[in-house]
């Protein structure tokens, strides 16, 4: 066994402390769950920091920083932050099985990755054990943080929760470093607490269904190149979310950009390298594009799902502010991955003719091309949603068309020198949602 191996599995042991959780009944039991929760935790990290400095146990936890600092700095942070969301679940209202979900989630997760990837060097391999075991430890989490404390259990929730949780902590750990453990933990117990406190009703089928298609469309989507490992992860964790919060409507049109945005990546490719403006990695997008593209999506997914109980919106609103961003991805990546291969491009801001790859340049065939994206993606909405009808299908194209629009502008005066690429497109793509989410409410499709 390796050294690696023995110290994922003693994080685990640790993580497992999770469990050592008191009831709560009245503000005496919460005053002592405020000291005990997060007690063992507070413990181990004192440890790590001033007690265990060398031996056995030393050699077990240390990661090859902690050596060379002569302090278990891995551990003592992993326990920090695990005492952390035990203190927001006892003062805070955190769900409790958040809490014990969160942390058996991330530290056995932790496990089952290292375990695949002693076996068989693959990172989609262990990729995938890091969610499978990080999946089923969360459930039991759950489950167990619920009957320490009486609350009662509603599978399909807990089988979301963990999904979403399981996947989330593998995106975070494919982009960040090991040592960066706590953040991953902390922003998967944030998420799942967010998520615990909509109003869900999960139907145990929609889960299933919707873990097998994304997970199928993500390993082709892997496997065909146009999308990297934790690209295929954001893609698959998105899609989770966009079905069960929304329903496999929103998923299509999230799909027909994953789809046709990636395929259109590998138009003409070699061309668009001589030219200087191909996507870097073959085509194959990244976890930084997606989220991109698809994070002010993400929201009005979430605002939906919150509405009209939470946000006092109709949810309806939300709909098309959905529908406007994703037409505005699709339309921006078409303009770009289509015009890229035409001559004379012209800056949006001067129209003087500028070298293809240009921020902010535009070309005719380009903005066709953009523009036909931003149709498909109304029509869809039409297709997909029966109360959006002809006139709801003008305002996503209008929405798609201002994202366009403002990711141009923002490519001539801004990226480079205050914004990089993946800003551009978050903004792009909020700007394509604020407006056909502003265009809704002023036709009078939605009524506030």
């Amino acid at each position: 066994m390796t050294s690696t191996l023995r110290r994922a599995g003693a994080f685990a042991l640790v993580g497992t402390l999770a469990l050592a959780v008191p009831p709560i009944a009245g503000d005496t039991s919460r005053a002592l769950a405020t000291v005990a929760s997060p007690g063992p935790f507070l413990v181990v990290a004192a440890l790590a920091l001033y007690v265990v400095d060398e031996g056995p146990l030393f050699e077990l936890f240390a990661r090859p920083g902690d050596r060379r600092d002569g302090r278990l700095y891995g551990l003592a942070g992993f326990a920090l932050a695990a005492a952390a969301l035990s203190l927001l679940s006892v003062r805070f209202s955190m769900p409790m099985p958040v809490f014990v979900g969160t942390v058996l989630l991330l530290s056995w997760g932790n496990l089952g990755g290292h375990l695949v990837r002693s076996v068989v060097d693959e990172p989609i391999l262990a990729t995938a054990g890091f969610v499978v075991t990080g999946f089923f430890a969360g459930s039991i989490g759950q489950y167990a943080g619920a009957v320490l404390v009486g609350l009662p259990t509603a599978w399909p929730l807990v089988a979301f929760l963990a999904a979403s949780g399981a996947l989330l902590g593998a995106l975070l750990r494919a982009v960040l470093f090991e040592r960066d453990d706590p953040l991953v933990m902390v922003s998967v117990g944030l998420l799942l607490w967010l998520f615990a406190d909509l109003p869900l009703s999960v139907d145990p089928t929609q889960i299933a269904v919707a873990l097998g298609v994304t997970v199928l469309l993500g390993y082709l989507a892997y496997a065909l190149e146009t999308a990297s490992l934790p690209g295929m992860v954001t893609g698959v964790f998105l899609g989770l979310q966009t079905i069960v919060l929304g329903d496999f409507g929103w998923f299509f049109l999230l799909l027909t950009f994953f789809g046709v945005g990636g395929l259109s990546t590998k138009f003409r490719y070699e061309e668009k390298q001589d030219r200087g403006v191909a996507e870097e990695n073959e085509g194959a997008r990244g976890s930084g594009n997606v989220l991109a593209n698809s994070l002010a999506g993400l929201v009005a997914v979430l605002a939906a799902a919150a509405s009209p109980t939470l946000t006092r919106l109709p949810p309806e609103l939300f709909l098309f502010a959905f529908a406007g961003s994703i037409a505005a991805a699709l339309g921006d990546t078409l303009s770009s991955e289509i015009g890229g291969v035409f001559d004379n491009p012209r800056l949006i801001t001067t129209l003087e003719r500028v070298e293809p790859g240009t921020d902010g340049a535009v070309t005719w065939e380009g903005e066709v091309a953009g523009l036909t994206g931003t149709v498909l993606i109304a029509a869809i909405t039409v297709g997909a949603f029966e109360t959006v009808g002809a006139l709801g299908a003008g305002v996503v194209v209008f929405g798609g068309v201002a994202g366009m629009t403002v990711d141009s502008l923002l490519g001539a005066t801004v990226e480079g020198v205050a914004l990089e690429n993946e800003g551009v497109n978050f903004f792009a793509t909020l700007s394509g949602a604020v407006a056909a989410g502003l265009a809704s409410l002023g036709v009078g499709l939605v009524v506030v």
